[in-house]
């Protein structure tokens, strides 16, 4: 049996997201098409069942917290209480996704801790069981149990598998801030949005593969609870289609925008245009 492991965590886009009312228990029930890209975090993890449990993480971050409060040591011990095992497990995290851009860097390692664990440990948690424990981390987290390209709704949590744009080309761009999720959902008036995206229409635009008419559906309404206070989310959107993007959302709640490209060239092409404006630019 394997003792340690390294696992590629993706980062995520939102190609459409819709907020489709509040719910009595404050969170919103939505309708999401989410994408993994090839932006990676990169996990190393070591397992070793012993009479009792310590988990060490560290991180070449000085961003996100090297301790328990750290969600990948959350959800070792979630694991741990769920599989009735005590062990010494160390975790540690090469950050490439950005923090506080509405990529899911940290769901995504907490969902990639997860897997690693069952596997170092034998399996010994169904699918079923792995989800529990993904949903009540977070929201975000099952999604990336799976990765690919998938209809998100409710809170998240309920998913069905869609294909994967196998002819697109991502484009991330990232300002220097990152945004505080619950701080645009309180921000967010349900009330004043006058359009919404079709997601009737995104679902079937992924299913054919055409990017020009999932471009024309898709939209992002957390969009108008942010771009008050930050007006680089739409000097960001205006340069990826100004160099070719078929179209450009600020992804989750920010605060980076993707474009979606029909080639490299354009998207390089946008990536000189904005790595004038921040560091944090990414072709996925």
């Amino acid at each position: 049996m394997e003792s340690n492991i390294k696992i590629k965590c993706p980062a995520k886009i939102n190609l459409s997201l819709d907020v489709i009312n509040k719910r009595e228990d404050g969170f919103h029930n939505l309708e999401m098409i989410m994408h993994t890209v090839k932006l990676f975090d990169i996990l190393s993890i070591s397992y070793k069942e012993d009479t009792k449990t310590n988990i060490q993480l560290t991180t070449d971050s000085h961003i996100i917290p090297a301790n328990a409060h750290n969600i990948c040591a959350k959800t070792a011990l979630a694991f741990l209480e769920s599989s009735g095992r005590c062990a010494d497990i160390k975790i540690h995290i090469k950050k490439n996704i950005p923090v506080g851009a509405g990529l899911g860097g940290g769901s995504s390692d907490a969902a990639g801790t997860l897997l690693a664990l069952n596997r170092l440990a034998g399996n010994p948690l169904p699918v079923s069981e792995l989800l529990s424990i993904a949903k009540s981390i977070g929201a975000d987290v099952p999604f990336f149990l799976y990765g690919g390209c998938m209809l998100a709704e409710g809170i998240g949590e309920k998913l069905s598998p869609l294909p994967v744009l196998k002819d697109a080309a991502f484009l991330i761009a990232k300002p220097h801030y990152g945004i505080s999720t619950p701080k645009v959902y309180k921000k967010l008036n349900l009330n004043s949005i006058t359009h919404h995206p079709d997601t009737l229409k995104v679902i079937e635009a992924v299913k054919n593969g055409d990017l020009l008419s999932l471009g024309q559906a898709a939209g992002n309404v957390l969009e108008t609870a942010v771009i008050d206070e930050h007006p680089e989310i739409i000097q960001y959107k205006n340069i990826m289609k100004e160099h070719g993007a078929i179209y450009s959302l600020m992804s989750g709640s920010g605060s980076s925008v993707f474009g979606v490209f029909d080639n490299h060239l354009k998207a390089s092409s946008a990536e000189k245009e904005l790595k004038k404006l921040t560091k944090q630019v990414y072709l996925a």
